[in-house]
């Protein structure tokens, strides 16, 4: 069962980690000159929350992730794990910043919500395990 939360989380993290890479460069090149870093950041969150929500779904059913909330808890650790571990190392490899740096840069607003992102990312495979699966009834 270990192997399966492992890997889960590895997956949950790619997707995430994958299309949030992308959808900051389309930030940073499209929105951060139009509108500032506090409302492209803001701007971008909505698309994460919905990309978080199908990637943990899609992860958790596709990997037959036990039902668990322990199991699927322990998945999104991994993978906030993970996260921040690539988002922290990024901050100091292409920005040449400290990790002090890079904090202490963060907007206030957007980065307050950021951290609230960064909490149901972690808990979102085990929240999602929480609704009962739907059933295929042929009637």
């Amino acid at each position: 069962m270990k192997k399966l939360i492992i890997k889960g989380g590895l997956a949950y993290f790619a997707l995430v980690f994958g299309t949030g890479f992308i959808l900051g460069i389309l930030r940073v090149s499209f929105l951060v000159p139009r509108l500032g870093e506090r409302y492209a950041e803001l701007a971008e969150m909505p698309f994460m929350f919905a990309v978080i929500l199908i990637s943990a779904i899609y992860v958790t059913r596709r990997s037959d992730m036990p039902i668990t909330f322990s199991a699927r808890l322990g998945m999104g650790i991994i993978a906030l794990a993970l996260l921040l571990f690539a988002e922290l190392l990024l901050a100091v490899a292409l920005q040449d910043r400290s990790i002090g740096d890079y904090i202490a840069s963060r907007d206030p607003v957007s980065g307050s919500v950021y951290l609230a992102m960064l909490m149901l990312f972690a808990a979102m495979p085990a929240l999602v395990g929480l609704s009962p699966r739907r059933q295929n009834r042929s009637f």
